[in-house]
């Protein structure tokens, strides 16, 4: 589940609250409406330039509470990493919490990427969740090697309610879930799990690194490259060139925006292939 409400102070999934979060958020953008037909809520967005909200930004769409005539806002939802590539610090991530639950909302972490933001802080998770006052996370695996897991964590007891019940009435809990959640484990044996999200953000690094070097004509990168994703910006015909021989996304086509991701089996030699595959397409 990748949007929650509180399910003891103003009823579970009723079509009458809504999560609050930013626009490219996956349950926005990239889930099919599932969050808003499955769960009976609504979405409210925020533009950001940088994929991370703040107090300020989430006071755009967090006002209306006693209007009956507008859905009630009741959750915060944020991704960590973002949908940018970009990193929310302990101190960021706490006063979204302080502002979220001084208006009585919940703080929801989507944690897709959640180890390589761990890694590239340099903290421990709970520097950015239960410590800086996030509710529930939903604790990413597949993302950093696992083939089938994920977890919701319910770091504050009073937003379980109903959980054990939804999860099977949503075809959430899988048979033999031990076996699910043996993956998840092994992340944690001998810091599988964080050593894999390094090698992830430090092959972005490299990539980033070996082009800004190169100084190619018609490239630029259009955010911070903080983990594992590196944001580019190209002539769209020299990306589906380079796209013939490395797969990758458009983010945006029409600016010319493309999105590179390294993961725990990215190698040293792929990223120096496909940095040439790019300095041949982009001088040809």
């Amino acid at each position: 589940m990748n949007s929650l409400h509180d399910p003891t102070s103003r009823g579970f999934a009723s079509d009458n609250y809504a999560g609050v979060h930013v626009e490219v958020l996956d349950i926005h953008s990239d889930e099919g409406g599932a969050p808003e037909k499955v769960a009976g809520l609504k979405l409210f967005v925020v533009d950001t330039p940088d994929g991370k909200l703040t107090p300020e930004l989430i006071a755009q769409q967090a006002w209306g509470m006693d209007d009956e005539h507008r859905a009630q806002p009741a959750v915060v939802s944020i991704t960590q990493t973002t949908e940018l590539g970009t990193l929310y610090t302990p101190d960021e991530v706490r006063a979204i919490a302080d502002y979220a639950h001084g208006l009585g909302l919940a703080v929801h972490l989507d944690g897709a990427r959640i180890w390589n933001a761990a890694a590239a802080l340099g903290v421990p998770f709970r520097a950015f969740t239960s410590d800086a006052g996030v509710d529930v996370v939903s604790f990413g695996g597949t993302k950093n090697g696992l083939l089938g897991a994920e977890a919701i964590v319910v770091l504050d007891p009073t937003r379980a309610a109903g959980l054990i019940r939804l999860r099977k009435s949503f075809m959430q809990l899988g048979s033999k879930m031990r076996f699910m959640s043996a993956q998840l484990l092994a992340l944690f044996d001998g810091g599988l799990g964080l050593a894999s999200a390094a090698h992830a953000n430090a092959m972005a690094a490299r990539l980033r690194g070996a082009l800004e070097e190169l100084a190619l004509p018609g490239l630029s990168f259009s955010q911070p490259t903080q983990a594992n994703a590196v944001f580019a910006v190209l002539p769209n015909q020299a990306a589906d060139r380079i796209r013939a021989r490395y797969r990758f996304y458009d983010w945006d086509r029409a600016a010319g925006q493309v999105r590179w991701m390294c993961s725990f089996d990215t190698t040293e030699a792929d990223i120096d292939g496909f940095v040439e595959a790019i300095r041949e397409e982009l001088t040809r």
